[in-house]
């Protein structure tokens, strides 16, 4: 493999500070990049820029003079990274401006800064290995196994994992099926850096873009089977964070969805009147305790045909003799036409910080984020109701995980109810949106999907979209509920795939590295 023909410029300025005096500006060179490489992910799929700034990453790490350097450079870059891809968090601050304004500038550097350290593996990895393909080869492992790890470390946060900058359509993340979406980062790491090899790495390059659209092509060539004989109605109601808890603003938010969902209901009614009517609220949509409070209940599903269902997002509480709630539950409630609960599933996977308080009782009380934590429920499960094939709900960000979206029994299709109204109009929904897709494409599975705020869709077991709503509008998406698929290859073997990709992708490294006849002079070094 040769070494790189590159710019002489570009890589001389690139590597200009990485040895000598001057270092922070590496440093922010490499923050530069970090940042950069952010314009791949939703919404803007920038994905070309990855051929500047993983190179880039690459290069620096290993021309670096000693692995403290690297380390400090991969720091960098991830810290930029992460900094850019969730720079939107900010905007869940600014829901309660004057109690945490003080941490408009802290709140994202901070959490950026701890996930901007699972670059330094890569990092190291790179320097480890013997210049050339077991370099890239390591780099690329590393990466794969920083994103497995980032997933289960201090509870799991693997969002904007790199395997998402392919989701701006269907067919680039068919592959998803077979290798999950760590598979795709893992592809998209040794696509980056295979123009370093020159000719040769772009014609690799491209053959491997082909593979990959061949994949697509083949797996939604089918046609796809006949639907459910079931409508979902998803009322997207579009309540500011900000007003959803006020208490003059309780009556019309839930007239607002009662209202929605009457709409919502004739039109399914006249599209398919034969069709089993399945209505669907948002993550906490409902401003009453629909499980305690039967008169709100029966309001809510008075629009409501016989033998309709209604799913809310509401939260559920539990009471002491005080009166007082004691525990509550973030939950999604099935309700009948009469407003009876048949079922109830409170979230599982909850968020630090915005669901409950870790370490409580050592933080200082500004940090508090509310009196009483939520409590988390059991676990996933397959939710049955009349009428309606087994499903798995997800609340929020339990639909980010990969591997970890569906029950033991396998169901018809996964329900994810959200409330992005913390984020407004941002980077954030897309991006979260992006890994919902991602999750009905690893799993062949369906997947209905209702935000508070949008972005409210129905996607098909090939990540299709059957129907949309965009970000901050108002109103009801009413589509038929698509037909599982079989078992992907995902499905069955979850995250042990790309623990399998990582050991053979590391093998290869170890290999290059240590057999005699690998040259000092092939390669991607400096």
């Amino acid at each position: 493999m040769r070494r790189l023909a590159a710019p002489g410029r570009w890589r001389q300025a690139l590597l200009r500070r990485v040895a000598g005096p001057g270092f922070w500006r590496a440093l922010a060179t490499a923050f530069g990049l970090g940042a950069v490489t952010a314009l791949a992910l939703p919404p803007v799929h920038l994905v070309p820029v990855l051929l500047l700034t993983l190179p880039g990453l690459f290069l620096m790490v290993t021309a670096a003079p000693s692995a403290r350097r690297a380390a400090l450079i991969g720091l960098a870059w991830g810290w930029g990274f992460h900094v850019a891809g969730l720079h939107w968090l900010t905007n869940a601050i600014l829901t309660e401006v004057d109690r945490f304004w003080w941490l408009v500038p802290i709140a994202v550097p901070a959490l950026a800064l701890p996930l901007g350290a699972f670059t330094i593996l890569p990092a190291l990895a790179a320097r480890w290995a013997r210049p050339g393909w077991p370099a890239a080869l390591a780099f690329a492992a590393a990466w794969l196994a920083a994103e497995l790890l980032r997933g289960v470390v201090f509870t799991g946060f693997p969002w904007n994992l790199l395997g998402t900058v392919w989701a701006f359509g269907s067919l680039p993340i068919q592959a998803a099926a077979w290798v999950g979406v760590h598979g795709l980062s893992l592809a998209t790491v040794l696509l980056a850096l295979a123009p370093l090899a020159g000719r040769r790495g772009w014609i690799g390059g491209g053959l491997a873009l082909l593979a990959f659209a061949g994949i697509g092509l083949a797996r939604l060539w089918p046609v796809e089977p006949e639907p459910e004989p079931v409508s979902m109605v998803l009322v997207q109601g579009n309540v500011a964070q900000e007003a959803k808890w006020r208490e003059d603003a309780r009556l019309p938010i839930f007239q607002r969805y009662i209202d929605l969902t009457a709409g919502g209901v004739r039109t399914a009614a006249q599209e398919a009147p034969g069709n089993r009517i399945v209505v669907v609220w948002p993550e906490t949509a409902s401003p009453f305790l629909l499980a305690s409070d039967p008169r709100a209940a029966e309001l809510a599903t008075a629009p409501l045909p016989p033998g309709a269902l209604l799913l809310a997002g509401s939260v559920r509480a539990e009471f002491g003799a005080d009166g007082r709630a004691s525990r509550v539950w973030n939950s999604l409630l099935a309700l009948d036409a009469q407003g009876t609960v048949l079922e109830a599933y409170d979230k599982a996977h909850l968020v630090p910080f915005g669901e409950y308080t870790p370490l409580r009782g050592l933080l200082p009380i500004r940090l508090v984020v509310s009196a009483l934590d939520f409590t988390a429920g059991p676990g996933l499960r397959a939710i049955r109701l009349p009428g309606l094939p087994a499903f798995g709900g997800l609340i929020c960000y339990e639909v980010i995980f990969p591997g970890a979206v569906t029950p033991a029994e396998r169901p018809g299709f996964l329900l994810n109810i959200t409330n992005d109204a913390w984020f407004g109009v941002s980077a954030g929904p897309h991006q979260h949106l992006a890994a919902a897709r991602l999750r009905a494409v690893e799993e062949g599975l369906p997947l209905v999907r209702a935000a508070q705020t949008g972005i409210s869709a129905v996607f098909d077991a090939r990540g299709r979209v059957v129907a949309r709503m965009g970000l901050a509008e108002t109103g009801v998406v009413v589509a038929p509920l698509p037909r599982a698929a079989p078992a992907t290859p995902f499905a069955y073997l979850g995250l042990w795939i790309p623990l399998v990709l990582l050991a053979l992708v590391s093998a290869g490294a170890i290999y290059g590295s240590v057999s005699r006849v690998a040259s000092h002079r092939e390669g991607l070094s400096p």
